[in-house]
Order: structure tokens, then C-alpha cells, then sequence
């Protein structure tokens, strides 16, 4: 899984970066794409930090600013959307693609957290 999912944020970045570069070039497209290919990027960035983690927190802690990072990315999508831009299906596919992954590490944010719970309290306890 951690090979797909390295690959899903690699492409993901890709696709945004892809995105920015058909957008009108003008100030405010500038100030909007740097943001969303700065945060994009970074999700995958930060999840390969993530899987090289010292310990479940740190591991916990790393997934927390993926998570960050992809919400940055969604808000940033939404933003293109909203000014009416003229490429809303590669937005589309983005927002569901973001979504998905916000899915994914908020699941694998769960799963750690109740590990270190459980670690911190012994097995079977809640």
C-alpha cells in the first residue's frame, strides 16, 4: 500500500502542477497556483517522511501535516473552482482525488492513534 499511495501523491502533485500550467497567467492565477503546487507537492513529501517516522507518534505526528496539507490542496481547488475557471473537469478529478486521499490518511490517522491508545493503556483496553 505505502508504494501505491507514494505514487497517488507523486501523481496527484503532477496533475496540480499540470493544472496551473493552463491557467491564464496573471497575479492572482500566480499567487493561487504557487499555493497549490507548494502544498500538493508537499503531501507526498511529508507522507515519505512519514513512512520513515521513528515511532508510532512520530509517525502520528507526520501524518497530521500530510492531512494539513492535502485540506490546503482541497481549498486551493475549490478556490479555482469558485472563480469560474475554465478548467472545472481537471478541478473535478482533482477534488475527487484529494478527497480520496484525505480518506485514506485520516483512516491510517485512526488506526495509529487507537495503536498508541491501546500501547499506552494494554491490550483490550479502551
Amino acid at each position: 500500500m505505502s508504494r501505491e499511495l507514494k505514487n497517488r501523491t507523486i501523481e496527484f502533485a503532477i496533475a496540480c502542477g499540470e493544472l496551473c500550467s493552463k491557467l491564464p497567467v496573471n497575479r492572482r492565477y500566480d499567487a493561487y497556483c504557487r499555493q497549490l503546487i507548494r502544498c500538493s507537492a508537499s503531501v507526498g513529501a511529508n507522507y515519505r517522511a512519514a513512512l520513515r517516522a521513528k515511532s508510532d507518534r512520530d509517525f502520528l505526528n507526520k501524518l497530521k501535516i500530510v492531512e494539513e496539507e492535502v485540506d490546503e490542496s482541497q481549498f486551493w481547488l475549490e478556490l479555482l473552482e469558485r472563480i469560474g475557471e475554465k478548467e472545472i473537469h481537471r478541478i473535478k478529478i482533482l477534488q475527487k482525488e484529494a478527497s480520496e486521499l484525505t480518506a485514506i490518511f485520516v483512516a491510517s490517522i485512526r488506526k495509529v492513534r487507537s495503536k498508541i491508545k491501546e500501547t499506552k493503556n494494554g491490550p483490550g483496553t479502551k
